[in-house]
Parts: structure tokens; C-alpha cells; sequence
């Protein structure tokens, strides 16, 4: 795998880089060489938070954690990224590498259970009506949603808006 590493708001030491390197190399087995791991360190006040996001063949990994230290950030969030993979290992097989879970030995003393089947207990459906960004930020705050779809009145296409952890706001839109 290939490692970039971001740090924001200080300089990512010698120390980290190798915490870094040793355990995102436990998830190396999963993927192809070529494979890049985007690993942002960030320090606000004294939370020391680390994202990481894999992309390959089509589909996202991505697992952010948050912890007053910062090389238990980084062990925090290798575990979540390999309890996603092993989680979803059926679906993931086809993409991952070949072999990739052929070893189990690195997880013997921990029971994940595979999710079989994703259970849907609800379907809602609601019109779509078009509408500039902000209203659709200010419809999802009074329904009291975490998202909202919507249809951008500025490029006719389908959007989401949602609440980032941080108090801003996010929105996601299909590239063209």
C-alpha cells in the first residue's frame, strides 16, 4: 500500500509516520500494492482525531477516530477500518485482493460476526422538489433530519446535505 499522510494544525513526527506505517500494515493483505491510504491526522484543543480512507476498485473504506492521543487514534481507527472489511467479507472478496482472507490469524481472539444481509426496516418516500442549497439545509434543521435529499436548483441534480460532526455542513454531489 501507498501512505499519504496529512497531519493539520502541527508536523507529523518520525514516531507517528511509523506508528502509521506498522499498524496500517495490518490491513495490507486485504489490498494490491498499488492501493492508496489517505490518513489524515488532525489536533483541535486536545482532541487528536485520525481519518483514513481507502479507495479502490469502486468502493470506499473510510473510519475516522477521536481520542486525547494520538497513537490511540491511530490503533483506534486501523481496528475499525479491518471490522468494516471483516464485516462486509463476503461482499468485499470479489474486490479485495485474492487471498486476502485466507489468514485469519491476526484476529484469533476476536469473534466478528459477518453481516449476511443488510435489514431494511423502513422505506419512506417523499417528493423531491427542486430547491437552492440553503433551503435545503434549513428544511433538513426543521424536519430535524441529520440529511436531506434534494434536487439542486443550480445543476438539476439529485444532492445531499448533511450535519458534520463539527457543527458545519456537508454536501454531496454525483460527478458529472
Amino acid at each position: 500500500m501507498k501512505y499519504i499522510i496529512t497531519a493539520r494544525n502541527f508536523d507529523v513526527t518520525e514516531g507517528l509516520k511509523e506508528r502509521i506505517y506498522k499498524k496500517m500494515g495490518k490491513l495490507e493483505k486485504f489490498f494490491n500494492q498499488d492501493t492508496e491510504a489517505a490518513v489524515t491526522l488532525n489536533i483541535q484543543k486536545n482532541r487528536h482525531r485520525v481519518e483514513v480512507t481507502i479507495p479502490f476498485n469502486g468502493v470506499i473504506i473510510r473510519a475516522e477516530e477521536e481520542n486525547g492521543d494520538m497513537y490511540s487514534s491511530i490503533d483506534k481507527v486501523v481496528d475499525v477500518v479491518e471490522r468494516q472489511i471483516r464485516r462486509n467479507r463476503t461482499r468485499l472478496e470479489k474486490r479485495l485482493r485474492e487471498g486476502a482472507f485466507r489468514s485469519e490469524e491476526t484476529m484469533a481472539g476476536q469473534n466478528i460476526e459477518e453481516e449476511k444481509e443488510f435489514n431494511i426496516i423502513k422505506i419512506k418516500r417523499f417528493e423531491i422538489k427542486p430547491m437552492p442549497v440553503e433551503e435545503a439545509i434549513l428544511q433538513m434543521n426543521l424536519v430535524g433530519h441529520e440529511f436531506y435529499v434534494f434536487i439542486n436548483s443550480g445543476n438539476s441534480r439529485t444532492n445531499v446535505v448533511y450535519r458534520r460532526k463539527n457543527g458545519g455542513y456537508g454536501l454531496i454531489e454525483p460527478e458529472a
